[in-house]
């Protein structure tokens, strides 16, 4: 594999790290238990990573007139990205 970029490999590592929590929790599931969300734990796990590398939860300010509106934006869009997560994670079957 290419090597990958800090931010990328960050989306990675949670994706993995996911991946491998949904798989103990199904291995120790028993037969009259749901099996887990799978696929949503690990695109949550995933967006949530995104999400801190693309629109971290602090901002620095440039220093201009619109550091407010800009930091309100990129909160509004952290936000939305961490609300598609949690759906994704809670599985909304």
């Amino acid at each position: 594999m290419t090597k990958l970029s800090p931010q990328a490999q960050a989306v990675l590592d949670a994706a993995f790290s996911a991946y491998w929590v949904a798989w103990v929790s199904y291995k120790a599931a028993s037969a009259e238990q749901e099996a887990p969300n799978d696929a949503g734990i690990i695109a949550a796990a995933a967006l949530r990573a995104a999400a801190d590398q693309v629109v971290p939860d602090h901002a620095n300010s440039v220093g201009d007139a619109h550091d407010d509106a800009r930091r309100d934006q990129w909160m509004r869009i952290r936000r939305k990205l961490l609300a598609i997560a949690a759906e994704l994670e809670g599985g909304n079957d």
